[in-house]
């Protein structure tokens, strides 16, 4: 079942992550007051909704609260975005994602429910599309023309096989160029990691770390577990 998110605010950078996000096989509910906005963005998105985002009652007809993920894209109205937000909470959504424009008010956000914040003069939005999609990501690095590097943890299903047997560029269309791999412990902490050049014998173990290089629709298609 595809990851159910809600964009409130559809300016510059709430209409590119809706839009990346819906790409990314995402059901996305794009919520915007301005009825021009809705319109043009309709038909980009599984649900578009124009609706006062900070009114719990508007957003529990609309099941927002069963959302799995929100995120707060208002960026002209600091109070309209903290009022959404701290709503978002209240009647329940799992996950809150808030857009800031400064550290102070990002502090403001996490005081009052907020889960993350996103700074987009510092964050793409593709940066958290990958974030959403794929929650055990450490790190997402864009590399242009729809492509990125990423470092992710090895799902369980990779696990004690080989990558010629995973065949991860014909099932996944993703290419693993390098293997972070705990190389010492003590007392149960990783100390020291060492890097493996992966070969299509080299075997996926537990605790493996991968850096893949893929497009961004196929980085979300990635197995979670």
């Amino acid at each position: 079942m595809p990851e159910q998110i809600a964009v409130i605010g559809l300016g510059r950078f709430g209409l590119k992550l809706a839009q990346a996000l819906s790409a990314a096989n995402a059901e996305v509910i794009a919520i915007d007051t301005s009825r021009q906005i809705i319109e043009a963005v309709r038909d980009q998105v599984a649900l578009a909704v124009r609706m006062d985002a900070t009114e719990e009652e508007t957003l529990l007809a609309q099941g927002i609260d069963n959302v799995d993920a929100a995120v707060v894209a208002i960026g002209t109205d600091f109070e309209a975005n903290a009022l959404t937000t701290s709503t978002l909470k209240a009647i329940g959504v799992k996950r809150v994602i808030s857009r800031a424009g400064s550290e102070i008010r990002g502090k403001i956000l996490r005081r009052i429910g907020a889960d993350d914040i996103v700074f987009p003069e510092h964050e793409s939005a593709m940066r958290w599309v990958h974030r959403l999609m794929l929650p055990q990501l450490f790190e997402s690095i864009e590399l242009g023309e729809g492509q990125s590097l990423v470092q992710l943890p090895a799902p369980k299903m990779f696990i004690d096989k080989t990558l010629r047997d995973l065949n991860l560029r014909q099932k996944y269309k993703i290419n693993v160029v390098a293997i972070r791999r705990p190389a010492a412990e003590k007392g149960g902490v990783v100390e020291r990691y060492e890097v493996v050049i992966p070969l299509p014998d080299t075997m996926v173990t537990a605790g493996d770390v991968l850096w893949i290089i893929a497009s961004n629709e196929a980085i979300s298609g990635i197995p979670r577990s």
